[in-house]
């Protein structure tokens, strides 16, 4: 049997928030300027039980995940990617701690900075690998790229910025007219947030959370869920404060809008792998040794994934015209990129 393990979050790792706030976030302290709204304090419990294997699990996730986006990068640069490349490199305690802290049957919507999920989702690291290099073994089957990736409980991978959102809504209405005990995470970042629409959402309570800590996550997703799906209350914004290393995509080096300094700095005091690897120290969950053998193990994980991927072959031509409609439901004709080019179902 699994040992349980008690720890406290700090207070600041979770606060609850007047969405219609000015939020002023630096690397070490996150500030509330004065609210428009008053709300009640509704903050998810700081003491938290997880067990030896669940952590070891999280690590093991977290440090492959990592590594199946370091390939991309590689590939990427090897021009054997090509087109768009959105990474989450620094950002991989949102994803593994969201998924322990859903169930099977929840779903999750994003846009393309998607590959972490659409694995921890019941997708695979060659699937995601194959898709970006347009390959047969795609999750996709080479024609779709990050902004196509789907698996039955995780709806993309969508190209346009905050066009998930209203999707989310949608699946989330479904499992409410179904009365599903289930819920969805409409995943979305800074630039979706940005507009006029997004302010009729002022009055939705939210909970501001640690994204660089797992087990905040991880906490601060049961806390969420519970709110919806066990007490019935409605909608619930969660604010994951997080960081990705890298630019925007591959094409972006991401230093024109901060310095190299800062990325270090961030890398060296809040990496989320390695705040993880300092509980389990701590914690005695494992030695040194046997935390450099999961590191060893996810990166031969990712480099046959990698190798699979690439042996793989591309899409026949003929693939063009399939997969574009459920099967049955299919026009009598599709046109092509040309007026004589015409394909008959």
């Amino acid at each position: 049997m699994a040992s349980l393990l008690a720890s406290r979050l700090s207070r600041r790792v979770g606060r609850a928030v007047p969405i219609h706030s000015t939020i002023q976030t630096t690397a070490d302290t996150t500030q509330l300027q004065d609210s428009a709204h008053e709300t009640e304090p509704f903050l998810p419990e700081l003491d938290v039980k997880v067990t030896k294997n669940e952590l070891l699990e999280m690590y093991r996730q977290m440090q492959t995940m990592r590594r199946m986006e370091m390939a991309a990068d590689a590939l990427y640069k090897a021009k054997m990617i090509r087109g768009f490349c959105h990474l989450a490199i620094g950002q991989e305690a949102v994803s593994v701690g969201l998924e322990h802290g859903i169930t099977k049957n929840d779903k999750v919507i994003t846009s393309y900075r998607c590959h972490p999920l659409a694995v921890l989702r019941g997708g695979t690291i060659k699937g995601v690998i194959g898709e970006l290099l347009g390959r047969q073994a795609g999750m996709s089957r080479g024609k779709g790229g990050s902004m196509h990736i789907f698996t039955p409980s995780f709806f993309g991978g969508n190209g346009i910025v905050g066009a998930q959102v209203p999707l989310g809504a949608g699946i989330a209405f479904a499992q409410k007219y179904n009365e599903e005990d289930t819920c969805t995470f409409a995943m979305y970042g800074r630039r979706s947030s940005n507009t006029q629409y997004f302010t009729r959402g002022d009055k939705i309570p939210g909970l501001q959370v640690n994204g660089m800590d797992i087990i905040a996550v991880k906490q601060g997703v049961e806390y969420a869920r519970k709110w919806t799906v066990d007490d019935k209350k409605g909608p619930l914004l969660l604010e994951f404060v997080t960081y990705r290393y890298g630019g925007h995509s591959m094409s972006d080096p991401g230093t024109t809008y901060r310095t190299r300094e800062e990325v270090q700095r961030m890398r060296s005091t809040q990496d989320p792998i390695r705040g993880l690897q300092r509980y389990i120290e701590e914690w005695g969950l494992a030695s040194e040794q046997e935390l450099k053998q999961i590191d060893k193990d996810a990166k031969s994980t990712v480099d046959e994934a990698v190798e699979e991927a690439k042996a793989s072959p591309i899409p026949d031509i003929k693939d063009l015209w399939t997969d574009i409609y459920f099967a049955g439901t299919e026009p009598p004709f599709m046109r092509g990129r040309e007026k004589e080019e015409v394909h008959y179902y």
